[in-house]
C-alpha cells in the first residue's frame, strides 16, 4: 500500500488518480493549529470516517470494509500527529493508497465513498486563484513559502536550490584580491603599504548578483514552474532592484514586500504578501476573462460542459475555468470523454467537475478553481483550448 503525507501537485494528482482501485473514501475536514481547538479534532475525524462504515460495508462486505478502515483508526488515535495540524486536513482512502494532505485554509466536513476519489476540495485548495508563494532573499540566504490569505507555511527547497550564497557559489565566491608595495623613503625607512585590485564592494556586488542569478533560475525551475501561482518577493529595497533586473521567472510579481524579510514572521508575511496578491489575482482574472472570450469567440473555448469534456480527453484544453461552489452530480468517461448523469442518491456519485479538473492535470494542462461571481459563465466549467 502506498501511503503518502505531502502537499497536492500535479504529479501528486497523477499518482493519486492512478491509485484509485474502488472503493474510494474521500475525508475532509476543518482542524486548528493550536490547543484547545486540536483536541476536538480527532473526535470529529473518528465520527466522520465512521458515517462511511455502512456504505463500504455495502460494496466490499464488512471484513473489506474493516480492513480500509483500520489506518484510518491509527490516525485518530496518533496524538502527536494532530498537534501538528494547520488549517484543514484531507485524506483519501482506497485499498491500495493512503494520503494524508495538510491544508493552510479550513474546508468544509464531507465524507464520501465513490468509484473515485472525491478531489475538488483538494483541487481548490491548491489550484485556487488566491494561491502565492513568496521568496525571502538577502545577499546570504534564502526562505520560500507557500500559502494563500489563510496562512503561510515554509516550502523545503528542492534538490538544487540553493540556500546560501555559499551554497550557490561555493569555490567560485569571490575574495578581494590584496598585494603588497613599497611606498616612499629609501632602506629601512620604506614601508609597507596594501592595496586592493578593485574595491570590496564591487567584489560583494558581483557575488550577490551572481547569487541572485542562481536563485532565480533554481526557484523558477524546480518551484514557479510546477505551481503557476505568483511570487512574490520580500527583500531590502536595493535587493528587490537588483534581482527584478536579472530575473527570468514570469511568476514573478511587479510589486513585492520591502524590508528585512527574515526580521517578519509568517503570520506578518502574509498578511504583507497578500496585499499584494489581491492586486495581482484582480489583474489576472480579468486577462483571463478576456482570453476566454477572445478564445470562445474562435471557437478556440467553450462553456458547454459536453463539449469541453471531450476536448479534456483529446488534450486539447490548456486552461480550465472550474466552479469551485458548485456541483453538477455524474461521471465523466476518461476515454471518451462522455458525461454519464447520476442522482446523488447513487452511492457511488461524485461531481463531474471534479473528474474533468483532475483530468485536465492529468492531461498537462492548467486548472483554476474559482467562486461563482468570479466565473464568466453560470455553466460551471469555461475551457481555453490549445487549437
Amino acid at each position: 500500500m502506498t501511503t503518502a503525507t505531502h502537499t497536492f501537485d500535479q504529479q501528486t494528482m497523477v499518482e493519486v488518480l492512478n491509485q484509485q482501485q474502488k472503493p474510494c473514501l474521500s475525508i475532509y475536514q476543518p482542524t486548528h493549529r493550536t490547543h484547545p481547538g486540536n483536541q476536538q479534532d480527532p473526535i470529529r475525524f473518528r465520527n466522520l470516517f465512521k458515517s462511511s462504515v455502512a456504505s463500504l460495508e455495502t460494496l466490499v462486505g464488512k471484513h473489506e470494509a474493516t480492513d480500509l478502515l483500520a489506518p484510518l483508526q491509527a490516525i485518530a488515535e496518533d496524538a502527536e500527529f494532530w498537534n501538528t495540524s494547520l488549517g484543514g486536513l484531507a485524506l483519501l482512502r482506497s485499498t491500495n493508497y493512503l494520503g494524508v494532505f495538510r491544508l493552510q485554509q479550513a474546508v468544509p466536513e464531507l465524507a464520501i465513498v465513490a468509484e473515485t476519489f472525491h478531489l475538488k476540495p483538494l483541487l481548490r485548495a491548491y489550484q485556487s486563484a488566491d494561491r502565492f508563494q513568496v521568496l525571502c532573499l538577502s545577499r546570504q540566504e534564502i526562505k520560500l513559502y507557500a500559502g494563500t490569505r489563510y496562512g503561510l507555511d515554509e516550502v523545503p527547497l528542492a534538490p538544487g536550490v540553493p540556500r546560501t550564497l555559499e551554497a550557490a557559489l561555493g569555490e567560485e565566491l569571490t575574495e578581494p584580491h590584496l598585494s603588497v608595495g613599497s611606498y616612499g623613503g629609501v632602506g629601512s625607512q620604506q614601508s609597507a603599504m596594501h592595496h586592493g585590485h578593485g574595491s570590496k564592494s564591487s567584489e560583494v556586488e558581483l557575488d550577490a548578483e551572481r547569487f541572485f542569478r542562481a536563485v532565480d533560475r533554481a526557484i523558477f525551475t524546480s518551484h514557479s514552474q510546477a505551481a503557476r501561482v505568483p511570487l512574490i518577493l520580500a527583500s531590502l529595497p536595493e535587493h528587490r532592484q537588483l534581482f527584478h533586473s536579472l530575473s527570468r521567472n514570469e511568476y514573478l510579481a511587479d510589486e513585492g514586500i520591502d524590508g528585512n524579510p527574515f526580521a517578519l514572521t509568517p503570520a506578518e508575511l502574509c498578511d504583507r504578501a497578500w496585499e499584494v496578491v489581491r492586486r495581482v489575482q484582480r489583474q489576472r482574472l480579468e486577462a483571463l476573462m478576456e482570453r476566454f472570450g477572445a478564445a470562445k469567440a474562435r471557437d478556440r473555448g467553450s462553456d458547454a460542459l459536453a463539449d469541453v469534456a471531450r476536448a479534456v480527453v483529446a488534450g486539447r484544453v490548456d486552461t480550465l475555468l472550474v466552479d469551485g461552489d458548485r456541483q453538477i452530480p455524474g461521471r465523466i468517461d476518461a476515454t471518451t470523454g462522455s458525461v454519464e448523469p447520476r442522482p446523488l442518491s447513487d452511492a457511488k456519485t461524485d461531481d463531474a467537475l471534479d473528474d474533468l479538473g483532475a483530468l485536465v492535470l492529468k492531461m498537462g494542462g492548467e486548472l483554476i478553481v474559482l467562486q461563482s461571481q468570479q466565473m464568466p459563465t453560470d455553466t460551471g466549467v469555461a475551457a481555453i483550448y490549445r487549437y
